[in-house]
């Protein structure tokens, strides 16, 4: 998913380059992908950022690589803003084909766990999905407080997406809290949109893209977004998602503050 406004960013974050051939984050999934066996990868970019896309990847990954670029803006009705994260993959609904993983242009998740994501697929059905989660402790940032999904896992199994805010590491008190003050355990499981989908759940998340329209069809803010139809789907049908726990650490792209420490870690475990 790369079609993101980059507001707090403040610019396209999909593009700025940070490894020393000029990679994106992006690029280093797509990297890690293809070297677990993943044959297609689909871009889902915004009509305005699609060229610099295109000619981006052509210049940085090997020719052969099927590469199919969808504009989320052109489906459904016209917004400044996009639409939210279940707009987003069903807008690629055309452009894919089988089991998939769904991934964030703007966040690096480690070689290992898109290796892991990638061993989930043949076990996938209509029922069923799974979500790769990280630990909390792995995944905050130096330059301020962040929003996490955090996850309730029961037996391996996820029982719900708690969007998360203000969630920092505390110096003085060596916790970790969030806004409200709560104290979280470091190896808190949290959600990095990093998941795992049989190809029939497009049809689940279509269905909700449109009962989330008829509601929202005049707002300008509203966002359809994937952990609240994965638990909508949870509760109205005999849907699982199981959890996998990755090791890695984290890194991504929120604020301005963010690009020089994603340089610094990229060069420590990409070098």
């Amino acid at each position: 998913m790369a079609a993101g406004l980059g507001s707090r960013f403040g610019g396209t974050k999909q593009l700025v380059p940070v490894g020393k051939n000029g990679e994106t984050l992006l690029d280093f999934t797509i990297q890690d992908a293809l070297r677990v066996g993943m044959t297609d990868v689909v871009i889902i970019v915004r009509s305005e950022i699609v060229n610099d896309m295109k000619s981006h990847v052509e210049r940085l990954h090997p020719e052969g690589l099927d590469f199919r670029f969808v504009l989320q803006d052109r489906y459904g009705p016209a917004r400044a803003k996009p639409w939210g994260t279940t707009h987003a993959v069903i807008s690629a609904s055309e452009a894919v084909e089988g089991p998939f993983i769904l991934a964030n242009a703007d966040d690096y998740y480690g070689p290992s766990s898109i290796e892991v994501a990638s061993e989930q697929l043949p076990n996938l059905d209509k029922k069923s999905a799974a979500l790769i989660t990280f630990e909390l402790n792995k995944t905050l940032s130096s330059s301020g407080p962040v929003t996490r999904g955090v996850c309730d896992v029961q037996n391996g199994l996820l029982s719900e997406v708690i969007e998360t805010e203000g969630l920092s590491y505390n110096k003085s008190s060596n916790e970790i809290t969030c806004v409200e003050g709560n104290v979280l355990e470091p190896d808190t499981p949290v959600s990095m949109n990093l998941w795992c989908f049989h190809p029939s759940i497009l049809s689940s998340l279509r269905s909700l893209w449109e009962e989330f329209l008829e509601e929202n069809s005049h707002s300008e803010v509203a966002e359809c977004l994937l952990p609240v139809c994965i638990s909508t789907l949870m509760g109205r049908h005999d849907f699982q998602v199981s959890t996998v726990p990755s090791l890695e650490e984290w890194t991504g792209l929120t604020n301005p503050d963010d690009l020089e420490l994603v340089r610094n870690k990229i060069h420590n475990l990409r070098s």
